[in-house]
């Protein structure tokens, strides 16, 4: 007991004394001179050029970071192209190689030859090579365009400047609007298309704990994914070719497996995706009220729906795993998105920044001629559209995206390609939806649609349902399915006229009504527009006032590279608790439960995890104590979706872990960044090697990272 009692005291201190964090997802190519100090200050014994410069002989840090199709971050580890980020990015690639006879969600993927790396259609990575400041440049092309009266918007501009830029230098050019539009910046990039994956551990190892642990500390998963990038033998991007050979990239990440401690420095690049922190007080409170609460309810049955048939199915479990994946970490992020703005008061911050905001204005004459009823001007845009938006949710959520079916359905009605192709679609949407499932998803929806959007909004055929059947909507659901083309496979396969989609009852309560009948109402979409053009203008106001204050700020991210920087750290989620730093395999020991899909782990690991046989990656705290693991830890660095994948580096640009996860006490940091409560959880790159070798086996991913 002392000894326990001790070391909680050491971590306590350690909190105490290494609690600071810093807010911000800076881009990599602004890292002026008062940043990079402050980075050094708190550990960084890099400076800034060797972070990104891309004007300089030599490799980088960046260098070796990649983008994955803007959704997820990767690093190159290894001077043949091998490549590391989460298994949850490779989620998707892994679903659909999966089959009932290969379920590589299940059972994992090794690939321990080149020959057995399997090639990932359609799968890019981007490499950073460049970025140039093209403000001038877009804004002289914006007042060219309006003086000749052409278009001159977003996508215009980007248009003609990508195509201007990639003809130029030759590489895929990506324009970015920061501070909506008071800087642009163009990126290049070399694009890689032939990726193959090479390694991906079982879900029972990768996402241990599963949906419930998800936005959770502690948590205990070996979340990472391995492919490996190919090149054609010159070293220029190619798509798959038996010719090819592994990347021979600029940079590599050199890994430490020296371990780290509470209050040491870390350091995240990626890609975060979207941030909204530029927000408003009338746009926290619409999400508050309005839009958070309408998705997270129906998300969230229907979840409870596809659960309760994925655990009966093994069949239906793997239909659906990646839609319900998907599903359940957007549900639970705006879930604790809605809990995090009412528990940190959000909406009273904003409504200072707005105050301060509009003082600043109305001090000076020019200002207020152009400001000064701006923020009077949001509020009553958001009052004037909100119960058509709100009709909108509900419909976008039941009708648009609530079943699979609808899709299928979708699909065949605005394919081209006659019967044939309309019978294909059919055909594949019973490869990925069970018409069990879906009965009761569209069950959930018809009732949600018809209980909270108002009848003026109904098209005939509903209008003819609730007057057949008023509200009830079991009945309603069994007429609808009767002889649906989804709703068997015998009545799929006796599709053969066009004739019998449109007669279909399924199809015609799904094509009734149009999103165009809610943009179209009162004025809806013009009133939207112009509350997004006042949303600009108060972020343009709002990078002003900062500005002029001497306030250093970043933009919102928006999938450009981003470099944040904090420390390994502590928890103290609620008063009078504090979580410790890192987790150990005995945590999944604990949390072992052989009835549960998402606590459950094989024989093998069982057996390895029960025997402590931690080989070289383990590492002793003391001398005298017993060899010990790390499996996830945590730092306060800034980072939100997008950053999955993205390496945790040192204090020397060595990669320590890839950050996975954020905590639950985080999730209101899309619109507002909380200190001491904003964290990234990550996995420890000795864990992931210790997956590589005692229970994957892989020695010949540990020879070619040297060891």
């Amino acid at each position: 007991m002392f000894r326990r009692f001790i070391t909680g005291v050491v971590i306590f201190l350690s909190a105490g004394i290494f609690a600071f964090a810093d807010e911000g997802m800076w881009l990599i190519n602004r890292i002026d001179s008062a940043l990079e100090k402050k980075m050094q200050a708190r550990g960084l014994k890099l400076g800034a050029h060797e972070l990104y410069n891309a004007d300089a002989p030599g490799a980088t840090v960046s260098d070796a970071i990649v983008s994955l199709g803007f959704y997820c971050t990767g690093s190159i580890i290894s001077d043949e192209g091998l490549m590391i980020t989460n298994h949850h990015c490779a989620y998707g690639d892994v679903f659909a190689l999966s089959t009932p006879d290969n379920n590589y969600l299940e059972d994992g993927y090794w690939a321990m030859t080149r020959d057995k790396e399997i090639p990932i259609p359609g799968k890019q990575v981007f490499f950073l090579k460049k970025v140039l400041d093209v403000t001038s440049e877009v804004k002289a092309l914006k007042d060219e365009l309006k003086a000749t009266g052409q278009p001159c918007g977003p996508r215009r501009l980007s248009h003609l400047m990508e195509k201007k830029y990639s003809k130029d230098t030759g590489m895929e050019a990506g324009l970015s609007s920061m501070w909506a539009g008071e800087k642009y910046y163009m990126a290049l990039y070399k694009v890689y298309t032939d990726l193959r994956l090479v390694a991906a551990p079982p879900v029972s190892i990768a996402a241990f704990g599963g949906d419930e642990d998800n936005w959770e500390w502690p948590q205990h998963k070996g979340d990472f994914a391995m492919y490996r990038v190919y090149s054609a033998p010159d070293g220029s991007p190619a798509d798959y070719s038996e010719e090819n050979v592994p990347l021979r990239g600029a940079a590599k990440l050199k890994i430490s497996t020296e371990g780290y401690k509470p209050g040491d420095y870390t350091m995240v690049i990626g890609y975060p995706g979207r941030t909204n922190r530029y927000s408003s007080a009338p746009e926290i409170d619409y999400m508050q009220r309005v839009d958070l609460p309408v998705t997270n309810e129906l998300r969230k049955q229907q979840m409870e729906i596809m659960r309760s048939w994925m655990d009966k199915d093994p069949e239906i479990r793997l239909k659906y795993s990646d839609r319900f994946f998907g599903l359940s970490n957007i549900q639970e992020m705006r879930e604790g998105e809605l809990a995090c703005f009412k528990r940190f008061n959000v909406l009273d911050e904003k409504k200072a920044v707005d105050k301060e905001l509009q003082e600043w204005i109305d001090a000076d004459p020019a200002r207020k001629a152009k400001w000064g009823n701006l923020l009077d001007s949001i509020a009553a845009g958001y009052s004037e559209t909100e119960n058509i938006e709100k009709y909108k949710s509900y419909f976008r959520e039941t009708i648009f995206r609530g079943t699979a079916i609808s899709q299928t359905l979708m699909r065949m009605h605005n394919c081209t390609g006659g019967i044939e192709k309309e019978k294909k679609f059919l055909n594949s949407g019973f490869d990925n939806f069970d018409p069990r499932v879906e009965h009761d998803l569209l069950k959930y929806a018809i009732e949600q649609f018809f209980v909270n959007i108002d009848s003026s909004f109904y098209g005939p055929f509903q209008k003819e349902l609730t007057g057949k059947f008023g509200n009830d909507y079991g009945a309603m659901t069994e007429y609808l399915w009767d002889g649906s083309l989804v709703a068997s496979k015998t009545t799929a396969d006796g599709y053969c006229r066009r004739e019998q989609l449109e007669k279909d009852k399924v199809w015609r309560f799904f094509n009734d009504v149009k999103i165009t009948a809610f943009n179209h109402c009162e004025g809806n979409m013009e009133k939207r527009n112009h509350l997004y053009e006042l949303q600009h203008e108060y972020k343009n106001a709002l990078y002003e006032m900062r500005e002029d204050k001497g306030i250093a700020q970043y933009p919102d991210a928006n999938s450009t590279m981003r470099v944040t920087y904090g420390a390994v750290s502590t928890l103290e989620p609620r008063d009078g608790i504090l979580c410790s730093w890192h987790t150990t395999p005995a945590g999944i020991l604990e949390k072992y439960d052989p009835q549960s899909h998402d606590f459950n782990i094989d024989d093998r690991q069982r057996s390895l995890l029960h025997n402590r046989e931690w080989g070289r990656w383990g590492f002793r705290k003391t001398r005298k104590s017993e060899p010990e693991l790390y499996v996830n830890f945590l730092t306060d660095n800034d980072i939100t979706g997008g950053n999955s994948g993205s390496p945790v580096l040192n204090a020397k640009g060595e990669l320590i872990g890839l950050a996975f996860d954020g905590n639950k006490e985080s999730l209101a940091s899309d619109c507002s960044y909380t200190a001491d409560y904003n964290k990234c959880v990550c996995v420890d790159i000795r864990y992931v090697l210790w997956i590589l070798d005692k229970y994957a086996g892989m020695d010949n991913i540990l020879k070619e990272l040297g060891y």
